[in-house]
């Protein structure tokens, strides 16, 4: 009997003509659907089970014929597929990464003949950086986050990586202090992928401790985050953007928060209208989760380790009155350009949970070890259940709605999916059944009292954005609204049939919760149904959301190959970089 697959992958391949390209155009499709950008021609042994025999034939013999497909070109090309270091893009998806890449190169070329002028600068304000960064670190180590704040000012682009609590937030404060004590004038737009990063960056910059002049720090804290499609001013049903290579962003400084979350598409979009003497930087967590949609943009840069937390020997030399810095021992365009922050100010080098959050992203299952403040439950026990679902009756007994948002905000379910048993609806309704059966809720509406909510989409004329979190209750006249804090202390309340887009926040999904932290956290991974997404990146993510306490549900089978299995989504500009080096690109 001929095997078929009747998919979409399958329809979108077959509508090309082509003897050898269809196997292929299938393969990509399904790699573009989980979140690769590209499709490496000479790694597909492991991709033929399931496949018809006549794709599986034309995969092993004849993928040297693809280069000849009348469809398929180099990089010069304008046809659907490009072929390019033996990697098959759709063309949208080669341009993406090809205006990344020629973007950056443009940033770090164009700073070059600045880095002498700047580092002189640095040095006369040598007292400014001591002060910003007096008693932090012992002498016999180096501050990483003082290297974020050098590099981040001698560079137009520059990348600060580092895991929670190591002060990314931290660094730029300190940055942006020193930015503005020796060019007064610039202008400064900070922004993150969602709302709720937007506002999660305003706050930390408020609360972060500034040794700078009041000026400063006021100028500092006037800063207004917005999201990244905010920034480039997005044009009404369309991918587009007012902000383009026609249009720049008229700022001279450009920071981008949690940027791991920031997807091909946009990435691209951003370094279009990036202007090409602007400084850009980017935080985040190079380990975490990459974006829902395709690329990995911030893993793929970081790729490189031994050009992290180096610096060109030239300019080695200049800071060494300031911070001795490694010299980069090879040759790469991003050398000098990122910086990882090592020491964590959450977790101490005893922590159970920093040691967990390690063993994860190391793949050591032997490893992970239960303790006080890390519980493996491998059999799903309904005690440890009832007594996380126990602590959400703290904020429903609290009459202080500020207070009540706090205590809210201090745990949450996190699951890998949204159905099935450990899924995110599942689990919603077991706490609401365990909260009814206290007489603590009443659910006689879908926005009933106590109901803890989080929008699912952006109500800007209202300052909510995707992934606030709010409660409902009534005001001092018994109607009923939604509160929210306000991110200042405060709370502010909306009428519930404004935010007709929310959803039951007991639980939540993984991706989620990016960018979120919370006192104790509860991990669900799904015995059936989550197979393609329970990776080491996902588990590391939901476990470094916790502060101070973590339990994970899942099966001993389920642990073990969610910590071996690593997801590297396929892209090609690791290698473009590298081949950067040694050839003049094309910079269109």
């Amino acid at each position: 009997m001929k095997q078929t697959l009747n998919d979409v992958h399958q329809q979108f391949a077959e509508f090309f003509p082509g003897k050898v390209l269809a196997p292929f155009v299938y393969l990509l499709s399904k790699k573009l659907s989980e979140g690769h950008i590209c499709l490496n021609i000479d790694l597909l042994a492991d991709e033929l089970e399931g496949l018809p025999v006549n794709y599986q034939k034309i995969i092993e013999n004849d993928k040297e014929k693809l280069v000849y497909e009348q469809l398929v070109t180099d990089e010069n090309g304008l046809q659907p597929f490009i072929l390019h270091n033996r990697r098959l893009y759709l063309e949208r998806y080669f341009a993406y990464e090809t205006k990344i890449l020629n973007g950056i190169l443009t940033l770090i070329k164009n700073g070059e003949p600045l880095i002498a002028g700047r580092c002189a600068t640095l040095l006369t304000n040598c007292e400014l950086i001591n002060d910003l960064f007096k008693g932090n670190f012992s002498q016999d180590e180096i501050d990483w986050q003082m290297a974020g704040v050098l590099v981040g000012v001698i560079n137009n682009f520059t990348i600060i990586t580092g895991g929670p609590g190591t002060g990314k937030t931290t660094t730029l404060a300190k940055l942006l202090a020193v930015l503005y004590t020796i060019e007064p004038n610039i202008r400064v737009a900070l922004a993150a992928p969602t709302g709720k990063a937007a506002m999660r960056m305003a706050e930390s910059l408020q609360s972060a401790r500034i040794d700078a002049p009041e000026s400063v720090v006021n100028r500092i804290k006037a800063l207004e985050p917005v999201t990244l499609h905010r920034l480039l001013k997005s044009v009404p049903n369309s991918t587009q953007f007012r902000h383009n290579a026609e249009n720049p962003l008229p700022e001279d400084v450009i920071v981008i928060d949690e940027a791991s979350m920031v997807d091909v598409a946009l990435f691209a979009k951003l370094m279009e209208a990036v202007g090409p003497h602007t400084r850009l930087i980017f935080l985040g967590d190079k380990n975490q989760l990459a974006s829902v949609e395709a690329g990995s943009m911030l893993g793929d840069l970081c790729q490189f380790e031994p050009i992290i937390n180096t610096v060109p020997q030239e300019t080695a030399i200049v800071l060494n009155a300031v911070l001795k810095l490694p010299a980069a021992k090879q040759s790469h365009p991003l050398a000098g350009h990122i910086i990882e922050l090592k020491k964590s100010h959450r977790f101490s080098d005893t922590s159970e949970i920093g040691n967990l959050s390690h063993a994860i992203l190391a793949g050591q299952i032997e490893a992970i070890k239960p303790g006080s403040d890390v519980t493996i439950d491998h059999n799903f026990n309904h005690h440890l259940l009832a007594a996380f679902f126990a602590g959400f009756e703290t904020y429903i007994n609290e009459g202080d709605i500020t207070q009540a948002l706090q205590k809210l905000n201090s745990q949450r379910i996190l699951c890998a999916v949204w159905e099935g048993e450990q899924g995110v609806t599942h689990l919603n309704t077991l706490v609401e059944e365990y909260l009814k059966s206290k007489k603590l809720i009443r659910i006689t509406s879908d926005f009933y009292e106590n109901r803890p909510i989080m929008v699912s989409r952006n109500y800007y004329d209202l300052g909510l954005f995707n992934g606030d979190t709010g409660i409902i209750r009534p005001d001092e006249n018994g109607n009923l609204k939604a509160w929210f804090s306000d991110g200042k202390g405060g709370v502010r309340d909306v009428l519930p049939h404004y935010i007709s887009e929310v959803q039951t926040v007991f639980a939540m999904t993984i991706h989620k919760s990016q960018g979120s932290e919370y006192d104790r956290v509860l991990i669900l991974l799904p015995e059936k149904g989550g197979e393609r997404l329970l990776t080491r990146e996902l588990l590391y993510t939901a476990v470094t959301r916790a502060k101070n306490s973590v339990t994970i549900q899942a099966s001993h089978e389920v642990m073990r190959t969610t910590v071996i299995t690593s997801v590297q989504r396929a892209s090609g500009i690791f290698e473009r970089f590298i081949q950067s080096s040694s050839t003049n690109l094309n910079l269109q």
